[in-house]
């Protein structure tokens, strides 16, 4: 369990954590006499070497973009988000509003959720202006965070810990879920919290505090994360710098939540409380939200796999107390896609959890429970080998399978054929299928969510999933947008593109006159 104290020899001052022994594997003290001691974290940093976790944290990044490379280019992005991500890095690029047409015609971005440190990709758009350009950072801020995470292990536990949490972390099932479910503004973080977790263990508090403060302008849930930062930093004894930084959390929670989304949202409120408050139609209670939170087997094995992970060894150690707020939420939340091992959900857990391991064992090493401390000198490579054995199991072990690689299938080559029939510039509305390869250079909307725009282009994949069968594809279009006429242009396997063949609207909604 979490080990805010400890009981025997090992006492601490009030309101402090105990000293924590740097276990048998530290190296040790060869200063000569009358050397004046240097703190030990920074010795350690400087006895371990940077090159071997770039080389690992280089390879993480390749497996990560390569699966997302050719999961983009076979036309199947998972949902909505990657085109999402794309039109409001691109008018930051442009130095405009945050506008993405996909949620609807002038959405502000802002007014949903809250992330505008997306705008750092920026200059990256500006190199290169697809949504493969986001895909790549995902994968390199993953990959940094392995190399945070496995650094850091080996400066605290020694031997060949380090590389084996950077396996560990590179392949447990949060990242590779989230490599899968392509570009989400979850991925600063996934750094930044290794950043927080590492200045917490090396005792750099005032390094935990700056690196936890940008967490706030990744997603407005995250304050609540910093605010627990705060609470540990009280603990540790930091009590002034914890209060404050607690304190500024839950004031970027709140604030964030009560006054910036709603001023930037159309509708006026934080749509996403209806998560926890309604399920479909039916209204639900906070109390049933609180005692529904384990009633689901998926849940369950959530949060099994989440500490199973670490061999469970992160259950020694307070820096899972910062899991809690994510958790929270998905747990209180009536939508079952926030529960389970699958999406992007669970990647800002990992660089967590895999510290926690680290620190887990550091303090488990000295326990006076035998069994724990011998434990405690394995739980490191049986964490790797959990990671290596689920991966069979995960979307990486598609990288050993030929048909990954494999774009020049029928599918492809007709989803291509659909895109060449788009002209640049259009105003389109499309399904998931073909949007994140037409929103570097249109103006794209979500089918049946753009009423009023008459867009210049309909393509649709008739293979999409439907609810119903579209027989007439022309009569969808016209349907969709009783204000114009289409006619068919293309069509080619189940892609089908249409063109308006009626003038364009002197007003059209979003879209402001020059």
């Amino acid at each position: 369990m979490l080990e805010l104290n400890k009981s025997g020899t090992d006492r601490s001052e009030p309101g402090r954590l105990p000293a924590q022994d740097p276990g048998p594997d530290a190296a040790p003290d060869t200063r000569p006499a009358g050397d004046s001691p240097s703190s030990g974290p920074d010795a350690a940093a400087d006895r371990v070497p940077l090159r071997p976790y770039l080389i690992a944290g280089a390879i993480l990044c390749a497996l990560y973009f390569l699966y997302a490379y050719f999961q983009y280019a076979r036309f199947g992005s998972p949902s909505w988000d990657l085109g999402i991500f794309e039109q409001e890095v691109r008018a930051y690029a442009g130095f405009d509003a945050p506008v993405v047409d996909i949620k609807g015609p002038g959405y502000l971005i802002l007014g949903d959720h809250f992330s505008p440190i997306v705008a750092l990709l920026a200059p990256l758009y500006w190199i290169w202006p697809s949504a493969e350009s986001l895909l790549f950072a995902q994968a390199a801020l993953f990959a940094l965070g392995a190399v945070i995470v496995g650094r850091t292990t080996q400066q605290i536990l020694g031997g060949r810990s380090g590389l084996c949490v950077t396996v560990a972390y590179g392949l447990s099932w949060g990242i590779q879920e989230a490599v899968k479910a392509d570009f989400h503004e979850i991925a600063f973080a996934v750094p930044l919290l290794a950043l927080v977790c590492r200045a917490l263990l090396l005792k750099r508090y005032t390094a935990a505090l700056l690196w936890s403060l940008p967490l706030v302008l990744v997603k407005e849930d995250l304050g609540a994360t910093v605010a627990v930062v705060g609470f540990l930093l009280f603990v540790y004894g930091r009590r002034l710098q914890g209060a404050l930084l607690a304190a500024f959390g839950v004031a970027a929670f709140v604030v964030t939540l009560v006054v910036l989304i709603p001023a930037a949202s159309s509708a006026g409120r934080y749509d996403y409380w209806t998560k926890i408050d309604k399920n479909g139609e039916q209204d639900v209670s906070m109390l049933d939200s609180v005692l529904g939170v384990l009633d689901s087997s998926v849940k369950i094995e959530m949060l099994v796999f989440l500490i199973g992970i670490t061999a469970f060894m992160a259950l020694r150690s307070p820096l899972t107390l910062l899991i809690l707020p994510t958790l929270g939420w998905r747990l209180l939340s009536q939508d079952s896609n926030h529960w389970g091992m699958v999406w992007h959900y669970s990647a800002i857990l990992m660089p967590v959890l895999f510290l926690a391991l680290a620190d887990g064992v550091r303090r488990s090493r000295g326990s006076h429970r035998p069994w724990l401390a011998s434990y405690a000198k394995v739980a490191v490579p049986v964490a790797a080998a959990i990671a290596v054995a689920m991966t069979q199991h995960l979307p990486l072990r598609d990288l050993l399978r030929p048909d990954t690689y494999r774009t020049d299938d029928a599918r492809s080559q007709a989803a291509r054929a659909a895109l060449d029939a788009i002209p640049a510039g259009s105003r389109v509305e499309t399904d998931i299928t073909l949007m994140a390869h037409l929103t570097s250079d249109r103006t794209v909307y979500w089918v049946g969510g753009a009423p009023g725009t008459a867009p210049d282009i309909v393509a649709i994949n008739l293979d999409f999933g439907w609810s119903r069968p579209i027989q007439d594809p022309v009569a969808y279009a016209e349907q969709l947008h009783p204000e114009a006429r289409y006619r068919l242009k293309h069509r080619g396997g189940s892609f089908v593109v249409m063109e308006r063949t009626t003038p364009e609207p002197a007003t059209i909604p979003g879209v402001r006159g020059d």
